[in-house]
């Protein structure tokens, strides 16, 4: 009798995750997740608690391996992203990482409450969707914005119990008295920040999670500080869909805000526009010689078509399949790729880059090997042979997707408007597993090909 329950507990298809995301009853296209939960293989709250030391010292190298196996535990995803994204060295212990906490919750304290003071909607509960000024830096009088900053300013009057009139949407004395911007950046903030709401009344709005008012304002609170926090980048279309699963995943909005500022750590070269490139430009160009490599028939057909380019690709390595995911498969796949290409040096590479600097790459390598991802791994090994600086496992996924579609697309795509239809219709159809195993396979074939070629 045990063996047999041995042999259902094995060949069990595991719960599906979905309840942990609602979606809204009217919502009936959207797909199902394929993620399960499934006992011994998922990374559960009792094997990520029994993961610690007495003193809080997380055993990086058992967790990766559980979450390779079976993804992670919804109740507990937040706080295991937080390491996987390297908001804290799995050495660090409790009392440790307690500090940073608060002391990261003090900074952003003082940087949402920055952006209130230049813009009182910030931090009210609401959002604006309307222009608030011109790229001249003179006031936009939108009805819509004015009642928003009316609501705003009332609530804070009330809460501090400050004299009416004191500021208002602009930071002008007088509520009637619109005044001219001249700071160049906080004109350009500004004239991000209906762009945001915008983009946040269309993100995941299937969710029941964003029928909430409050959760709303509290993504495009996120957004608007990061715009300012990072003055290089400011706000990009696709940055709602990156952090929206942060705010959903972590109760406290300061935890969720850097969560998703060491994500855009890793991403914010794919937003970064020059008069002379787009951001995501290298990574199109990479995936372009990946695919010469490990496909050229698929490679050359694609430049026949006008696609050598590869732009249609730009949706996926911008905001890392979330559109060709269903939500909860989408926040499976990001996982995986982070267990895949996780460093545990990465937390001293944010917060204390000179100490990484001064490790030669042969003793990191030796010290690292247990605790670090299989794809980091792979680029350890081959870090004496590369040429050029390792490429990130999105592109190696994206080119699996395509090395699957090959045959649909050598055989059917006239045009680059077939190109987009056939990758179309993968949205949904894809197992965030075999797709990851897919890239690892790629990047191995792609760099056994290279070495050759450069020998």
């Amino acid at each position: 009798m045990g063996s047999l329950d041995i042999t259902k507990m094995w060949r069990d298809p595991g719960a599906p995750a979905d309840s942990f995301y609602q979606v809204r009853p009217e919502c009936t296209d959207v797909p199902k997740s394929k993620f399960r939960i499934k006992n011994g293989k998922t990374l559960s709250a009792r094997k990520w608690r029994a993961a610690f030391s007495s003193e809080g010292v997380l055993d990086i190298g058992k967790t990766l391996g559980r979450i390779h196996r079976g993804g992670i535990h919804p109740s507990i995803r937040g706080e295991v992203w937080e390491f996987l994204l390297g908001c804290y060295d799995p050495k660090s212990t409790y009392a440790e990482r307690e500090d940073i906490k608060n002391q990261r919750r003090a900074q952003y304290a003082i940087l949402k409450e920055e952006c209130r003071t230049m813009f009182p909607v910030i931090g009210s509960g609401r959002y604006i969707t309307a222009p608030v000024i011109t790229e001249d830096g003179d006031p936009i009088l939108d009805p819509l914005v004015l009642q928003e900053a009316k609501a705003a300013k009332a609530a804070k009057d009330a809460k501090e119990e400050t004299p009416a009139g004191q500021e208002n949407v602009t930071g002008a004395s007088d509520e009637n008295e619109m005044v001219k911007e001249h700071d160049k950046r906080v004109i350009e903030w500004k004239l991000s920040l209906h762009q945001i709401g915008l983009d946040v009344a269309r993100t995941d709005r299937s969710l029941v999670f964003y029928e909430k008012q409050e959760n709303l304002s509290k993504l495009w609170d996120i957004l608007s500080v990061y715009a300012w926090f990072d003055k290089d980048v400011n706000y990009c279309q696709g940055m709602s869909d990156l952090c929206s699963p942060m705010i959903i995943l972590l109760d406290d909005e300061a935890d969720a805000f850097w969560c998703f500022e060491r994500l855009m750590r890793r991403l914010r070269g794919n937003f970064r526009y020059t008069a002379n490139s787009v951001g995501v430009e290298s990574q199109l160009n990479n995936l372009a010689s990946v695919t010469q490599v490990i496909d050229p028939k698929l490679h050359q057909h694609l430049d026949k078509l006008g696609g050598g380019d590869y732009l249609f690709a730009v949706r996926m390595l911008m905001v890392l399949f979330r559109r060709e995911f269903s939500f909860c498969d989408s926040l499976y796949l990001w996982e995986m790729m982070w267990a895949l290409e996780y460093d545990p040096d990465m937390f001293l590479t944010y917060e204390e880059p000179e100490l990484v600097a001064g490790k030669s790459e042969e003793s990191k390598a030796k010290a690292k090997s247990r605790h670090v991802g299989k794809y980091e791994r792979e680029n350890m090994k081959n870090a004496g042979k590369a040429s050029e600086s390792p490429l990130p496992i999105s592109v190696f996924l994206v080119a699996s997707v395509l090395k699957d579609k090959s045959t649909k697309l050598l055989t059917e795509a006239r045009g680059l408007d077939d190109v987009v239809k056939i990758l179309n219709d993968v949205n949904g159809n894809l197992d965030a597993k075999k797709a990851c195993t897919g890239a690892m396979k790629l990047h191995r074939k792609y760099l056994k090909k290279a070495a050759n070629t450069n020998r």
